[in-house]
């Protein structure tokens, strides 16, 4: 059945195929496929991403899955009352004019996050004028087994309480973390198949359900990406991504839409559409299948409406809802 669905080269796509290629490419990753069928369904969409792109991915070194010792190593983070915690800066690396990834040091080399899958970790700061603390969630980029530290890919906002603070800080500095806060409890083999839909900045989430999943030879999950962005230098983790694909061509593809491309972009163009998603993503009634949905407000509004509280995901509306799917085979990030 699987055959049937997810991303051809162009001359495919165009006939509106989604399949899943039989072997690795012998070159390349998403980038070398050719998604020019797509462009269509992908232009004239009703959101924009401008109030919130993503970090790029330009220098960011690959996560990798640690090889940690066998003894039991302890967690930082471990929720309930336990507070909120102050983190020491360590390392700062630029990835574009207004995005860095912020490493921070655990409370011991020995020790992991306390993270699971899917869940983040809240931020907090009061500057000398602020009345009240400014508090953030943000979902680290680095593996849940990594000892010793947390990586976090954050964007700088204009008027941006977090964010600019964060910028600001220089290695030694310290901030306070709280969590983990949970969000979507994976198992493997939750679901057969599993939908990504990201815009910007919310591609953090889906992309520690993505790591997850391909790191544990015990999950046979197969999973679609559909990630829009301004601009290709926009693009956040695609290298990770693009790995993801080359080592499971048969369970993972990542299609990338702009909305300014550049001249010869062969991937989605405008923004994401409901007929994009019906010709990429699996249908309501193929089997298990679960989406998930992360991104600025506009995302969700077009997409899966948007949730009424962090506790309440609200009611189902949008492209989702017109394509046949039920508000439990969607969860909001």
């Amino acid at each position: 059945m699987f055959a049937s669905r997810a991303f051809r080269p162009a001359q495919s796509f165009a006939r509106h195929a989604r399949t899943y290629a039989s072997e690795a490419p012998k070159s390349g990753g998403s980038s070398t496929l050719l998604y020019g069928g797509i462009a269509a369904a992908a232009a004239g969409g009703g959101y924009y991403y401008a109030t919130r792109s993503p970090q790029a991915a330009a220098g960011l070194p690959t996560t990798k899955v640690s090889n940690a010792p066998s003894a039991p190593a302890s967690k930082t983070f471990t929720g309930g009352d336990q507070g909120f915690i102050p983190l020491t800066l360590s390392e700062i690396i630029d990835i574009n004019h207004n995005t860095k990834k912020f490493r921070f040091k655990l409370d011991s080399e020995d020790s992991v996050s306390g993270l699971n899958v899917a869940s983040a970790l809240v931020t907090k700061f009061k500057g000398p004028e602020m009345e009240k603390p400014v508090i953030r969630p943000y979902t680290p980029t680095s593996d849940e087994e990594e000892r010793g530290y947390l990586d976090f890919i954050i964007k700088k906002y204009p008027n941006g309480a977090m964010s600019e603070h964060i910028h600001d800080m220089k290695a030694g500095d310290t901030l306070e973390m709280k969590g983990p806060i949970p969000k979507y409890k994976w198992e493997a083999n939750k679901h057969d198949e599993i939908a990504l839909l990201a815009g910007g900045t919310g591609i953090t989430p889906v992309y520690q359900l993505a790591r997850a999943i391909f790191k544990n030879p015990e999950d046979k999950t197969k999973v679609t990406l559909i990630y829009g962005n301004l601009t290709e230098t926009d693009i956040l983790l695609r290298k990770e991504f693009d790995d993801i694909e080359k080592q499971f061509p048969d369970r993972f593809r990542a299609l990338y839409v702009l909305d300014t491309p550049p001249e010869g972009w062969q991937q989605g163009k405008g923004h994401i559409t409901k007929e994009l998603l019906k010709t990429t993503i699996p249908g309501p009634n193929e089997g298990n299948v679960k989406v998930f949905v992360c991104g600025p407000p506009g995302l969700y509004k077009a997409i899966s409406g948007a949730k009424k509280s962090p506790a309440d995901q609200g009611e189902l509306d949008g492209y989702l809802k017109e394509l046949g799917f039920s508000k439990e085979q969607v969860y909001k990030f």
